[in-house]
Protein backbone atom coordinates (compact mmCIF):
# COMPACT_ATOMS: atom_id res chain seq x y z
CA UNK A 1 0.00 0.00 0.00
CA UNK A 2 2.75 2.19 0.56
CA UNK A 3 4.84 1.13 -2.23
CA UNK A 4 1.46 2.37 -4.37
CA UNK A 5 1.17 5.66 -2.54
CA UNK A 6 5.05 6.60 -3.71
CA UNK A 7 4.74 5.40 -7.11
CA UNK A 8 1.27 7.46 -7.18
CA UNK A 9 3.41 10.40 -6.02
CA UNK A 10 6.54 10.56 -8.63
CA UNK A 11 3.63 9.64 -10.93
CA UNK A 12 2.00 13.09 -9.97
CA UNK A 13 5.26 15.14 -9.23
CA UNK A 14 6.56 14.03 -13.15
CA UNK A 15 3.28 15.67 -14.24
CA UNK A 16 3.71 18.56 -12.31
CA UNK A 17 7.19 19.04 -13.69
CA UNK A 18 5.78 18.36 -17.53
CA UNK A 19 3.02 20.91 -16.61
CA UNK A 20 5.07 23.72 -15.08
CA UNK A 21 7.62 23.48 -17.82
CA UNK A 22 7.72 25.68 -20.99
CA UNK A 23 8.63 22.48 -23.34
CA UNK A 24 7.19 19.65 -24.68
CA UNK A 25 8.90 16.31 -25.14
CA UNK A 26 8.52 15.52 -28.36
CA UNK A 27 11.72 12.97 -29.01
CA UNK A 28 14.71 11.41 -27.49
CA UNK A 29 16.56 8.61 -28.69
CA UNK A 30 19.96 8.17 -26.74
CA UNK A 31 21.45 5.73 -29.83
CA UNK A 32 20.97 7.77 -32.09
CA UNK A 33 24.24 8.04 -32.94
CA UNK A 34 25.10 11.76 -33.98
CA UNK A 35 27.96 13.32 -33.08
CA UNK A 36 28.53 16.68 -34.40
CA UNK A 37 28.58 20.63 -32.53
CA UNK A 38 26.20 23.52 -33.52
CA UNK A 39 28.13 24.94 -36.81
CA UNK A 40 27.31 21.83 -38.23
CA UNK A 41 23.51 21.99 -37.69
CA UNK A 42 21.15 23.82 -39.70
CA UNK A 43 17.30 23.70 -40.46
CA UNK A 44 16.05 24.49 -44.10
CA UNK A 45 12.81 24.12 -46.49
CA UNK A 46 15.34 21.83 -48.97
CA UNK A 47 12.45 20.85 -50.95
CA UNK A 48 10.20 23.91 -51.24
CA UNK A 49 7.13 21.63 -49.51
CA UNK A 50 7.02 24.07 -46.12
CA UNK A 51 8.50 20.61 -44.50
CA UNK A 52 11.51 21.81 -42.92
CA UNK A 53 15.10 19.36 -42.53
CA UNK A 54 17.38 19.16 -40.18
CA UNK A 55 21.39 18.84 -41.84
CA UNK A 56 23.64 17.35 -39.79
CA UNK A 57 27.35 17.44 -40.47
CA UNK A 58 28.16 14.19 -38.39
CA UNK A 59 31.68 14.01 -37.47
CA UNK A 60 31.88 10.28 -37.79
CA UNK A 61 33.34 8.87 -34.33
CA UNK A 62 35.89 5.95 -33.74
CA UNK A 63 37.20 5.53 -37.00
CA UNK A 64 34.02 6.16 -38.81
CA UNK A 65 33.63 8.23 -42.05
CA UNK A 66 32.41 11.68 -41.51
CA UNK A 67 28.67 11.80 -42.89
CA UNK A 68 25.69 14.65 -44.29
CA UNK A 69 22.91 13.15 -43.40
CA UNK A 70 19.55 14.63 -43.24
CA UNK A 71 16.70 14.20 -40.88
CA UNK A 72 12.62 14.13 -41.47
CA UNK A 73 11.32 14.47 -37.98
CA UNK A 74 13.20 11.97 -35.60
CA UNK A 75 14.56 9.84 -38.96
CA UNK A 76 17.35 9.89 -41.06
CA UNK A 77 15.74 10.54 -44.88
CA UNK A 78 19.44 11.08 -46.67
CA UNK A 79 23.07 10.02 -46.11
CA UNK A 80 26.11 10.61 -47.77
CA UNK A 81 29.89 9.92 -46.90
CA UNK A 82 32.17 13.32 -46.69
CA UNK A 83 35.40 13.49 -47.96
CA UNK A 84 36.77 15.33 -44.91
CA UNK A 85 35.76 16.36 -41.49
CA UNK A 86 33.21 19.40 -41.51
CA UNK A 87 33.72 22.76 -40.37
CA UNK A 88 29.93 24.65 -40.67
CA UNK A 89 26.78 23.86 -42.69
CA UNK A 90 24.70 26.71 -43.66
CA UNK A 91 21.40 27.59 -45.91
CA UNK A 92 21.23 30.40 -48.49
CA UNK A 93 19.16 31.72 -50.90
CA UNK A 94 21.98 31.61 -54.26
CA UNK A 95 19.05 33.71 -56.70
CA UNK A 96 15.33 35.17 -57.00
CA UNK A 97 14.36 32.73 -59.61
CA UNK A 98 11.42 31.26 -58.52
CA UNK A 99 10.86 28.46 -57.03
CA UNK A 100 12.73 30.33 -54.22
CA UNK A 101 14.47 26.58 -52.71
CA UNK A 102 17.29 27.33 -50.14
CA UNK A 103 21.02 25.77 -51.06
CA UNK A 104 22.83 23.67 -49.02
CA UNK A 105 26.59 24.56 -47.97
CA UNK A 106 28.39 22.31 -46.61
CA UNK A 107 32.63 23.23 -45.38
CA UNK A 108 34.57 20.35 -45.27
CA UNK A 109 38.55 20.54 -45.69
CA UNK A 110 39.62 23.06 -48.23
CA UNK A 111 36.60 22.86 -49.71
CA UNK A 112 32.25 24.09 -49.82
CA UNK A 113 29.80 21.81 -51.08
CA UNK A 114 26.66 22.64 -52.36
CA UNK A 115 23.76 20.85 -52.51
CA UNK A 116 19.92 22.55 -54.28
CA UNK A 117 17.36 19.63 -53.84
CA UNK A 118 19.92 17.14 -51.71
CA UNK A 119 21.74 17.19 -54.98
CA UNK A 120 25.41 18.35 -55.42
CA UNK A 121 25.38 21.30 -57.36
CA UNK A 122 28.65 23.17 -57.12
CA UNK A 123 32.06 22.08 -55.45
CA UNK A 124 34.34 25.13 -54.20
CA UNK A 125 37.96 25.12 -53.87
CA UNK A 126 39.82 27.33 -51.86
CA UNK A 127 42.97 29.13 -54.17
CA UNK A 128 46.42 26.91 -53.52
CA UNK A 129 49.31 28.97 -51.49
CA UNK A 130 52.32 29.09 -52.84
CA UNK A 131 54.76 26.40 -51.78
CA UNK A 132 58.03 27.14 -49.36
CA UNK A 133 61.17 28.17 -51.65
CA UNK A 134 63.14 25.71 -49.52
CA UNK A 135 61.30 22.97 -49.57
CA UNK A 136 60.29 22.98 -53.00
CA UNK A 137 64.26 23.33 -54.11
CA UNK A 138 64.64 20.18 -51.77
CA UNK A 139 62.15 18.11 -53.75
CA UNK A 140 63.80 19.27 -56.43
CA UNK A 141 67.32 18.14 -55.56
CA UNK A 142 65.63 15.03 -54.23
CA UNK A 143 63.70 14.47 -58.33
CA UNK A 144 67.55 14.50 -60.11
CA UNK A 145 68.94 12.18 -56.98
CA UNK A 146 71.33 14.72 -55.09
CA UNK A 147 70.05 13.93 -52.00
CA UNK A 148 69.17 10.63 -50.01
CA UNK A 149 65.81 10.49 -48.05
CA UNK A 150 66.94 10.86 -44.62
CA UNK A 151 69.36 14.22 -45.51
CA UNK A 152 65.52 15.16 -46.77
CA UNK A 153 63.81 14.17 -43.85
CA UNK A 154 66.04 16.30 -41.93
CA UNK A 155 66.24 19.47 -43.57
CA UNK A 156 62.20 19.61 -44.23
CA UNK A 157 61.88 18.87 -39.85
CA UNK A 158 64.31 22.07 -39.79
CA UNK A 159 62.25 23.96 -41.90
CA UNK A 160 59.28 22.93 -39.83
CA UNK A 161 60.83 24.29 -36.67
CA UNK A 162 61.75 27.66 -38.28
CA UNK A 163 60.04 28.43 -41.08
CA UNK A 164 56.34 30.50 -40.59
CA UNK A 165 54.65 28.75 -43.25
CA UNK A 166 53.82 25.29 -42.79
CA UNK A 167 54.62 22.32 -44.68
CA UNK A 168 52.37 20.45 -47.97
CA UNK A 169 50.48 17.67 -47.10
CA UNK A 170 53.10 15.77 -49.21
CA UNK A 171 56.40 16.89 -47.11
CA UNK A 172 53.88 16.31 -43.73
CA UNK A 173 52.83 12.66 -44.66
CA UNK A 174 57.17 12.11 -45.29
CA UNK A 175 57.71 13.06 -41.85
CA UNK A 176 55.77 10.30 -41.00
CA UNK A 177 56.92 7.59 -42.11
CA UNK A 178 59.40 5.04 -41.05
CA UNK A 179 62.99 5.38 -42.19
CA UNK A 180 62.36 1.71 -44.17
CA UNK A 181 59.65 3.30 -46.26
CA UNK A 182 61.28 6.79 -47.15
CA UNK A 183 62.84 6.04 -50.38
CA UNK A 184 59.79 4.41 -52.02
CA UNK A 185 57.52 7.33 -50.99
CA UNK A 186 60.45 9.71 -52.28
CA UNK A 187 60.99 7.41 -55.40
CA UNK A 188 56.84 7.81 -56.14
CA UNK A 189 56.22 11.33 -55.12
CA UNK A 190 59.34 13.25 -56.47
CA UNK A 191 57.96 13.82 -59.59
CA UNK A 192 54.82 15.32 -58.28
CA UNK A 193 54.84 19.17 -57.60
CA UNK A 194 54.28 20.72 -54.37
CA UNK A 195 51.12 22.14 -53.44
CA UNK A 196 49.80 24.50 -50.68
CA UNK A 197 46.50 24.17 -49.35
CA UNK A 198 44.44 25.85 -46.54
CA UNK A 199 41.35 24.50 -44.89
CA UNK A 200 38.31 25.92 -43.86
CA UNK A 201 37.72 26.96 -40.42
CA UNK A 202 34.24 28.28 -40.00
CA UNK A 203 31.66 29.54 -42.04
CA UNK A 204 28.32 32.03 -41.99
CA UNK A 205 26.05 33.67 -44.35
CA UNK A 206 25.56 37.12 -44.82
CA UNK A 207 22.70 39.23 -46.80
CA UNK A 208 24.12 40.34 -50.15
CA UNK A 209 22.04 43.73 -50.72
CA UNK A 210 18.62 43.32 -49.24
CA UNK A 211 18.03 42.71 -45.20
CA UNK A 212 14.69 40.63 -45.53
CA UNK A 213 14.83 37.11 -44.77
CA UNK A 214 14.18 35.20 -48.17
CA UNK A 215 17.18 37.59 -49.43
CA UNK A 216 20.04 36.22 -51.51
CA UNK A 217 22.94 35.45 -49.23
CA UNK A 218 26.47 35.64 -49.42
CA UNK A 219 28.66 32.68 -48.24
CA UNK A 220 31.89 34.55 -45.59
CA UNK A 221 34.55 31.81 -45.01
CA UNK A 222 37.37 31.81 -42.42
CA UNK A 223 40.39 30.06 -43.47
CA UNK A 224 43.28 28.39 -41.70
CA UNK A 225 45.69 30.55 -43.17
CA UNK A 226 44.53 34.12 -40.84
CA UNK A 227 42.08 35.14 -43.77
CA UNK A 228 38.34 36.01 -44.02
CA UNK A 229 36.59 35.43 -47.74
CA UNK A 230 33.52 36.78 -48.80
CA UNK A 231 31.84 34.89 -52.25
CA UNK A 232 29.16 35.36 -54.51
CA UNK A 233 26.50 33.47 -54.30
CA UNK A 234 26.24 33.00 -57.97
CA UNK A 235 28.97 32.88 -59.49
CA UNK A 236 30.97 31.34 -56.43
CA UNK A 237 33.86 34.31 -56.96
CA UNK A 238 35.76 35.83 -54.31
CA UNK A 239 34.36 39.45 -54.24
CA UNK A 240 36.46 40.69 -51.07
CA UNK A 241 39.03 39.13 -49.10
CA UNK A 242 40.04 40.29 -45.47
CA UNK A 243 43.55 39.07 -42.92
CA UNK A 244 43.53 38.72 -39.48
CA UNK A 245 46.20 38.55 -36.91
CA UNK A 246 45.14 34.76 -35.94
CA UNK A 247 42.95 31.83 -37.06
CA UNK A 248 39.44 32.83 -36.86
CA UNK A 249 36.95 29.87 -35.24
CA UNK A 250 33.78 31.97 -34.43
CA UNK A 251 31.86 34.50 -37.22
CA UNK A 252 29.41 36.59 -36.87
CA UNK A 253 27.99 39.10 -39.26
CA UNK A 254 25.08 41.87 -39.43
CA UNK A 255 24.60 44.42 -42.19
CA UNK A 256 23.99 43.74 -46.36
CA UNK A 257 27.26 43.28 -48.29
CA UNK A 258 26.44 45.72 -51.02
CA UNK A 259 25.43 48.19 -48.02
CA UNK A 260 27.34 48.40 -45.13
CA UNK A 261 27.51 45.31 -43.06
CA UNK A 262 30.33 44.40 -39.59
CA UNK A 263 32.29 41.07 -38.96
CA UNK A 264 33.10 39.91 -35.50
CA UNK A 265 35.51 37.07 -35.98
CA UNK A 266 36.76 35.35 -32.78
CA UNK A 267 40.05 34.02 -33.12
CA UNK A 268 42.73 31.49 -31.72
CA UNK A 269 44.78 34.02 -29.91
CA UNK A 270 42.23 34.63 -27.14
CA UNK A 271 40.84 38.06 -29.19
CA UNK A 272 37.66 39.05 -31.11
CA UNK A 273 38.45 41.58 -34.32
CA UNK A 274 35.84 44.02 -35.72
CA UNK A 275 35.79 44.63 -39.56
CA UNK A 276 33.75 46.76 -41.04
CA UNK A 277 32.86 47.14 -45.60
CA UNK A 278 36.20 48.39 -47.33
CA UNK A 279 38.64 47.31 -45.11
CA UNK A 280 40.95 44.82 -45.12
CA UNK A 281 42.36 44.37 -41.76
CA UNK A 282 40.56 44.50 -38.37
CA UNK A 283 38.95 48.30 -37.01
CA UNK A 284 38.46 47.02 -33.55
CA UNK A 285 39.68 44.22 -31.01
CA UNK A 286 38.09 43.16 -27.93
CA UNK A 287 40.79 41.41 -25.80
CA UNK A 288 39.41 38.35 -23.78
CA UNK A 289 40.90 37.42 -20.18
CA UNK A 290 40.87 33.28 -22.24
CA UNK A 291 39.81 31.40 -25.10
CA UNK A 292 36.28 31.86 -26.59
CA UNK A 293 34.09 28.78 -26.93
CA UNK A 294 31.24 30.65 -28.46
CA UNK A 295 30.34 33.52 -30.41
CA UNK A 296 27.01 34.72 -30.48
CA UNK A 297 24.97 38.17 -32.02
CA UNK A 298 22.12 39.33 -29.67
CA UNK A 299 20.64 42.57 -31.58
CA UNK A 300 23.65 44.69 -30.77
CA UNK A 301 25.20 42.63 -28.62
CA UNK A 302 28.34 40.81 -28.87
CA UNK A 303 27.90 37.82 -26.46
CA UNK A 304 30.96 35.82 -26.00
CA UNK A 305 31.21 32.07 -24.06
CA UNK A 306 34.83 31.71 -22.28
CA UNK A 307 36.69 29.02 -21.23
CA UNK A 308 36.62 30.47 -17.89
CA UNK A 309 33.11 29.39 -17.73
CA UNK A 310 31.69 32.51 -17.95
CA UNK A 311 29.70 34.56 -20.45
CA UNK A 312 30.40 38.18 -21.44
CA UNK A 313 28.32 40.79 -22.64
CA UNK A 314 30.26 43.62 -24.92
CA UNK A 315 28.21 46.48 -25.85
CA UNK A 316 28.09 50.38 -24.91
CA UNK A 317 28.68 48.55 -21.03
CA UNK A 318 30.14 45.29 -20.17
CA UNK A 319 28.53 42.64 -18.53
CA UNK A 320 29.54 38.91 -17.04
CA UNK A 321 28.01 35.71 -15.92
CA UNK A 322 29.35 33.23 -13.86
CA UNK A 323 28.24 29.84 -15.04
CA UNK A 324 28.36 26.80 -12.84
CA UNK A 325 30.33 24.50 -15.24
CA UNK A 326 31.52 24.67 -18.35
CA UNK A 327 30.09 25.88 -21.58
CA UNK A 328 30.43 23.26 -24.29
CA UNK A 329 28.09 25.10 -27.44
CA UNK A 330 26.02 28.55 -27.51
CA UNK A 331 23.84 29.21 -29.97
CA UNK A 332 21.02 31.83 -30.70
CA UNK A 333 17.44 31.20 -29.44
CA UNK A 334 15.43 33.57 -31.49
CA UNK A 335 10.69 33.15 -31.25
CA UNK A 336 9.87 35.60 -33.68
CA UNK A 337 6.32 35.56 -32.29
CA UNK A 338 7.06 37.28 -29.78
CA UNK A 339 10.41 39.15 -30.53
CA UNK A 340 12.57 37.23 -28.18
CA UNK A 341 16.09 37.05 -29.12
CA UNK A 342 18.13 34.88 -26.05
CA UNK A 343 21.32 32.76 -26.11
CA UNK A 344 21.33 29.03 -25.20
CA UNK A 345 24.24 27.65 -23.06
CA UNK A 346 24.85 24.30 -23.45
CA UNK A 347 27.14 22.96 -20.02
CA UNK A 348 28.88 19.73 -18.61
CA UNK A 349 26.68 19.18 -15.94
CA UNK A 350 23.81 18.63 -18.23
CA UNK A 351 21.88 22.16 -18.06
CA UNK A 352 21.06 24.30 -21.45
CA UNK A 353 20.62 27.70 -20.36
CA UNK A 354 18.81 30.31 -21.72
CA UNK A 355 19.81 34.20 -20.97
CA UNK A 356 18.54 37.02 -22.36
CA UNK A 357 21.50 39.95 -21.07
CA UNK A 358 22.25 38.96 -17.70
CA UNK A 359 18.88 37.51 -16.89
CA UNK A 360 18.04 33.89 -16.87
CA UNK A 361 15.21 33.12 -18.21
CA UNK A 362 14.74 29.24 -18.42
CA UNK A 363 16.95 26.27 -17.43
CA UNK A 364 16.43 22.87 -19.43
CA UNK A 365 17.89 19.68 -17.46
CA UNK A 366 19.23 16.66 -20.07
CA UNK A 367 20.05 13.59 -19.16
CA UNK A 368 23.68 14.08 -20.99
CA UNK A 369 25.81 16.92 -21.42
CA UNK A 370 24.62 18.85 -24.63
CA UNK A 371 27.55 19.03 -27.65
CA UNK A 372 24.93 21.40 -30.20
CA UNK A 373 22.02 23.53 -30.15
CA UNK A 374 19.67 24.52 -32.97
CA UNK A 375 16.37 26.63 -32.32
CA UNK A 376 13.85 27.26 -35.22
CA UNK A 377 11.36 25.82 -37.41
CA UNK A 378 11.46 22.40 -37.89
CA UNK A 379 8.57 20.44 -39.61
CA UNK A 380 5.98 22.58 -39.31
CA UNK A 381 6.91 23.52 -35.81
CA UNK A 382 7.87 27.36 -35.71
CA UNK A 383 9.77 26.98 -32.21
CA UNK A 384 11.74 23.43 -31.81
CA UNK A 385 15.01 22.53 -30.19
CA UNK A 386 17.17 20.76 -31.36
CA UNK A 387 19.83 18.86 -29.54
CA UNK A 388 22.58 16.25 -29.62
CA UNK A 389 24.33 14.85 -26.88
CA UNK A 390 28.26 13.85 -26.11
CA UNK A 391 26.94 9.81 -26.32
CA UNK A 392 25.50 10.12 -29.87
CA UNK A 393 21.99 11.24 -28.02
CA UNK A 394 18.95 13.13 -30.39
CA UNK A 395 16.83 15.48 -28.06
CA UNK A 396 14.01 17.36 -29.69
CA UNK A 397 11.72 19.53 -27.94
CA UNK A 398 8.67 22.04 -28.92
CA UNK A 399 8.20 25.34 -27.11
CA UNK A 400 4.68 25.58 -26.09
CA UNK A 401 2.51 28.39 -27.29
CA UNK A 402 2.01 29.49 -24.25
CA UNK A 403 5.26 29.95 -22.98
CA UNK A 404 6.49 33.56 -21.67
CA UNK A 405 9.79 33.56 -20.43
CA UNK A 406 10.00 35.94 -17.52
CA UNK A 407 13.69 37.00 -16.34
CA UNK A 408 14.42 34.86 -13.48
CA UNK A 409 14.27 31.44 -14.83
CA UNK A 410 10.74 29.20 -14.44
CA UNK A 411 10.35 30.65 -10.69
CA UNK A 412 7.54 33.62 -10.27
CA UNK A 413 7.69 36.04 -7.55
CA UNK A 414 10.01 36.94 -4.99
CA UNK A 415 13.16 34.46 -4.64
CA UNK A 416 13.18 31.83 -2.74
CA UNK A 417 15.73 33.36 -0.48
CA UNK A 418 13.02 36.04 0.50
CA UNK A 419 11.36 33.71 2.83
CA UNK A 420 13.81 32.44 4.46
CA UNK A 421 14.45 33.45 8.16
CA UNK A 422 17.10 35.19 9.33
CA UNK A 423 18.74 33.86 12.56
CA UNK A 424 18.89 37.07 14.46
CA UNK A 425 20.16 36.55 18.38
CA UNK A 426 18.26 37.31 20.93
CA UNK A 427 18.98 40.61 22.80
CA UNK A 428 21.51 40.74 25.30
CA UNK A 429 21.21 42.81 28.75
CA UNK A 430 24.54 44.44 27.78
CA UNK A 431 23.10 45.71 24.51
CA UNK A 432 19.78 46.72 26.00
CA UNK A 433 21.27 49.08 28.94
CA UNK A 434 23.90 50.27 26.04
CA UNK A 435 20.31 51.14 23.98
CA UNK A 436 19.19 52.89 26.92
CA UNK A 437 22.49 54.80 27.54
CA UNK A 438 22.36 56.53 24.55
CA UNK A 439 18.98 57.15 24.70
CA UNK A 440 19.49 58.97 27.82
CA UNK A 441 22.89 60.48 27.03
CA UNK A 442 22.91 60.87 23.43
CA UNK A 443 23.54 64.76 23.61
CA UNK A 444 26.87 64.49 25.68
CA UNK A 445 27.58 61.89 23.59
CA UNK A 446 27.85 63.65 20.18
CA UNK A 447 29.28 66.85 22.23
CA UNK A 448 32.38 64.52 23.22
CA UNK A 449 32.88 62.58 19.99
CA UNK A 450 32.80 66.82 18.22
CA UNK A 451 35.24 67.77 21.02
CA UNK A 452 37.44 64.65 19.92
CA UNK A 453 37.41 65.98 16.19
CA UNK A 454 37.97 69.30 16.87
CA UNK A 455 40.87 68.31 18.58
CA UNK A 456 42.25 66.15 16.06
CA UNK A 457 41.81 68.84 13.34
CA UNK A 458 43.87 71.22 15.52
CA UNK A 459 46.94 68.74 15.88
CA UNK A 460 47.15 68.23 12.35
CA UNK A 461 46.97 71.21 11.47
CA UNK A 462 50.04 72.53 14.35
CA UNK A 463 51.91 69.64 12.86
CA UNK A 464 51.71 70.81 9.32
CA UNK A 465 52.29 74.39 10.11
CA UNK A 466 55.53 72.71 12.12
CA UNK A 467 56.74 71.32 9.23
CA UNK A 468 55.90 73.73 7.11
CA UNK A 469 58.27 76.67 9.50
CA UNK A 470 60.80 73.61 9.71
CA UNK A 471 60.99 73.12 5.36
CA UNK A 472 60.62 69.59 6.12
CA UNK A 473 57.75 69.42 3.48
CA UNK A 474 58.27 67.64 0.31
CA UNK A 475 55.65 70.01 -1.25
CA UNK A 476 56.37 73.75 -2.14
CA UNK A 477 54.51 76.06 -0.56
CA UNK A 478 55.14 78.97 -3.07
CA UNK A 479 53.02 79.60 -5.82
CA UNK A 480 56.02 80.64 -7.95
CA UNK A 481 57.62 77.54 -7.83
CA UNK A 482 54.99 74.30 -7.37
CA UNK A 483 57.06 71.45 -6.57
CA UNK A 484 56.94 68.41 -5.50
CA UNK A 485 60.00 66.17 -4.22
CA UNK A 486 59.68 62.29 -3.21
CA UNK A 487 62.96 60.49 -1.92
CA UNK A 488 63.74 56.74 -2.72
CA UNK A 489 66.63 54.55 -1.35
CA UNK A 490 67.62 50.91 -2.51
CA UNK A 491 70.18 49.00 -1.48
CA UNK A 492 71.60 46.63 1.35
CA UNK A 493 74.68 48.61 1.78
CA UNK A 494 77.42 49.42 2.90
CA UNK A 495 76.88 51.04 -0.67
CA UNK A 496 73.10 52.53 -1.18
CA UNK A 497 71.58 54.53 -4.28
CA UNK A 498 69.43 57.33 -3.23
CA UNK A 499 66.87 58.64 -6.21
CA UNK A 500 65.45 61.61 -5.62
CA UNK A 501 62.32 62.24 -7.68
CA UNK A 502 61.55 65.96 -8.44
CA UNK A 503 58.36 66.80 -10.46
CA UNK A 504 57.33 70.37 -11.54
CA UNK A 505 53.52 70.66 -10.59
CA UNK A 506 52.77 74.19 -12.54
CA UNK A 507 50.50 73.64 -15.84
CA UNK A 508 52.45 76.07 -18.17
CA UNK A 509 55.61 77.75 -17.09
CA UNK A 510 58.80 75.43 -16.87
CA UNK A 511 61.49 76.03 -13.99
CA UNK A 512 64.76 76.66 -14.32
CA UNK A 513 68.01 77.44 -11.93
CA UNK A 514 67.73 75.20 -9.04
CA UNK A 515 70.04 73.23 -6.53
CA UNK A 516 70.04 70.24 -5.09
CA UNK A 517 72.39 70.10 -1.33
CA UNK A 518 72.79 67.58 0.73
CA UNK A 519 73.16 67.96 4.80
CA UNK A 520 74.15 64.45 6.65
CA UNK A 521 76.96 63.16 9.29
CA UNK A 522 80.36 62.90 7.57
CA UNK A 523 81.57 60.51 10.19
CA UNK A 524 78.61 58.01 8.95
CA UNK A 525 78.08 59.03 5.60
CA UNK A 526 79.85 59.80 2.02
CA UNK A 527 78.32 60.98 -0.68
CA UNK A 528 79.83 61.97 -4.45
CA UNK A 529 78.73 65.20 -4.50
CA UNK A 530 77.26 66.96 -1.62
CA UNK A 531 75.14 69.57 -4.22
CA UNK A 532 74.23 69.27 -7.77
CA UNK A 533 72.17 71.44 -10.11
CA UNK A 534 68.48 70.28 -11.67
CA UNK A 535 67.71 70.86 -15.03
CA UNK A 536 65.45 72.69 -16.94
CA UNK A 537 62.09 71.07 -15.40
CA UNK A 538 59.08 70.79 -17.86
CA UNK A 539 55.57 70.82 -16.21
CA UNK A 540 54.05 67.55 -15.39
CA UNK A 541 57.35 65.50 -15.87
CA UNK A 542 58.85 63.55 -13.45
CA UNK A 543 62.68 63.61 -13.18
CA UNK A 544 64.42 60.89 -11.75
CA UNK A 545 67.92 62.16 -9.90
CA UNK A 546 70.36 59.83 -8.89
CA UNK A 547 73.43 59.35 -6.66
CA UNK A 548 75.00 56.60 -4.33
CA UNK A 549 75.71 57.30 -0.45
CA UNK A 550 78.26 54.64 1.11
CA UNK A 551 78.19 53.90 5.18
CA UNK A 552 81.56 54.53 7.18
CA UNK A 553 80.06 53.12 9.93
CA UNK A 554 80.93 48.89 11.26
CA UNK A 555 78.50 49.05 13.87
CA UNK A 556 75.07 49.67 11.77
CA UNK A 557 74.79 52.68 13.18
CA UNK A 558 71.31 54.72 10.94
CA UNK A 559 71.26 58.43 10.59
CA UNK A 560 68.89 60.88 8.41
CA UNK A 561 70.43 63.15 5.56
CA UNK A 562 68.13 66.10 4.74
CA UNK A 563 67.47 67.26 1.04
CA UNK A 564 67.08 70.58 0.50
CA UNK A 565 65.87 72.03 -2.81
CA UNK A 566 67.06 75.84 -3.06
CA UNK A 567 67.04 78.89 -5.78
CA UNK A 568 70.43 79.75 -7.06
CA UNK A 569 71.09 82.94 -4.84
CA UNK A 570 69.08 82.16 -2.08
CA UNK A 571 69.52 80.35 1.19
CA UNK A 572 65.82 79.60 2.10
CA UNK A 573 64.83 76.07 0.52
CA UNK A 574 62.46 75.94 -1.46
CA UNK A 575 61.39 72.82 -0.11
CA UNK A 576 63.17 69.71 1.87
CA UNK A 577 62.62 65.96 2.43
CA UNK A 578 64.05 64.00 5.72
CA UNK A 579 65.61 60.75 4.06
CA UNK A 580 66.01 57.55 6.98
CA UNK A 581 68.99 55.61 5.89
CA UNK A 582 69.29 51.85 7.08
CA UNK A 583 72.54 50.98 8.86
CA UNK A 584 74.87 48.73 7.30
CA UNK A 585 73.60 45.56 9.31
CA UNK A 586 75.50 43.14 7.21
CA UNK A 587 79.10 44.96 7.57
CA UNK A 588 78.31 45.04 11.27
CA UNK A 589 77.57 41.10 11.75
CA UNK A 590 80.51 40.28 9.36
Amino acid sequence: MAAASSSDSDACGAESNEANSKWLDAHYDPMANIHTFSACLALADLHGDGEYKLVVGDLGPGGQQPRLKVLKGPLVMTESPLPALPAAAATFLMEQHEPRTPALALASGPCVYVYKNLRPYFKFSLPQLPPNPLEQDLWNQAKEDRIDPLTLKEMLESIRETAEEPLSIQSLRFLQLELSEMEAFVNQHKSNSIKRQTVITTMTTLKKNLADEDAVSCLVLGTENKELLVLDPEAFTILAKMSLPSVPVFLEVSGQFDVEFRLAAACRNGNIYILRRDSKHPKYCIELSAQPVGLIRVHKVLVVGSTQDSLHGFTHKLWTVQMPAAILTMNLLEQHSRGLQAVMAGLANGEVRIYRDKALLNVIHTPDAVTSLCFGRYGREDNTLIMTTRGGGLIIKILKRTAVFVEGGSEVGPPPAQAMKLNVPRKTRLYVDQTLREREAGTAMHRAFQTDLYLLRLRAARAYLQALESSLSPLSTTAREPLKLHAVVQGLGPTFKLTLHLQNTSTTRPVLGLLVCFLYNEALYSLPRAFFKVPLLVPGLNYPLETFVESLSNKGISDIIKVLVLREGQSAPLLSAHVNMPGSEGLAAA
